[in-house]
């Protein structure tokens, strides 16, 4: 038993090492994280599957103990089947379950920190369909949440520049991407108005990416009313959408919001 004791702290720390490797179970979400929301989440998430880890494997090694006391030893193949099952637990556990990207409508419920963890998980998600610059864009936005975030916190959720701010960040801005995304790849590069999907995209959160810092600007110094009655970001709409027009799509219309850069200030 010396002997599968000695093995188990070997496998755990594998497993240990296993986790950081598989950052969120197996599958990188987006890839880096862009925010310290987001990676607040993964750190949860990994220290959850540490925890079964860990519980899975003390249970195999008390049940080869018992069945040890209970057959006056388990000898060498029960050792290695112990040894087996506590790798299978690890692999099986480090792998799964995975975390999950939050869904598109789930984004703006629950508190601040909620919204601006489920935001940038999401936005993580969506940056190998992107392209360059707006990945460019996507990770300089993460920064600017945790900053809005930590704003809003000090807020009374209550007043109706946060609902605005809420609606920009866990509506507005995952919808303009989701917009891009539906998007037939062959399509992005066509030419609309002078500006094709891709210009279109990275202009457009480029603009969220100004409002923000704005947005985050205002609510430092405690002006809520101006806030509030700002034409820059309240009732945010979409300008010339993405979507390409009837005669550029063979087959059903895409459908859902248009994408484009927001409205300039009034």
């Amino acid at each position: 038993m010396a002997e599968t004791a000695s093995e188990s702290s070997r496998i755990l720390a594998e497993a240990r090492a296993s986790l950081v490797r598989q950052q969120a179970g197996g599958r990188r979400v987006g890839g880096k994280s862009i925010g310290r929301r987001s990676a607040e989440l993964k750190r949860l998430h990994l220290a959850r599957k540490a925890a079964r880890i860990a519980f899975a494997v003390m249970a195999i090694l008390l049940a080869a103990l018992v069945a040890g006391l209970v057959i006056d030893g388990i000898g060498f193949t029960g050792i290695v089947v112990t040894v087996l099952a506590m790798i299978a637990a690890v692999g099986v556990l480090a792998a799964f379950p995975r975390l999950k990207v939050p869904d598109l409508a789930a984004l703006n419920r629950g508190d601040v920190r909620t919204m601006v963890a489920r935001t940038e998980l999401w936005l993580e998600a969506q940056r190998p369909a992107l392209p360059a610059p707006a990945v460019t864009l996507i990770d300089q936005i993460g920064v600017q949440l945790d900053g809005l975030g930590l704003q809003l916190e000090g807020v009374d959720p209550a007043e109706p520049a946060v609902s605005e701010v809420r609606k920009l960040v866990g509506e507005h801005l995952p919808g303009m991407v989701e917009s891009y995304r539906r998007i037939p790849a062959n399509m992005r590069r066509e030419q609309r108005e002078g500006r094709n999907a891709d210009q279109q995209l990275t202009e457009g959160l480029g603009k969220i990416s100004a409002e923000i810092d704005a947005v985050t600007r205002q609510l430092a110094a405690g002006d809520l009313d101006a806030l509030a009655v700002r034409g820059r970001f309240l009732d945010y709409k979409y300008g010339d959408g993405l979507e390409p027009s009837a005669h550029q799509i063979s087959g059903p219309q895409l459908s859902g919001p248009q994408l484009a850069a927001p409205k300039a200030a009034s």
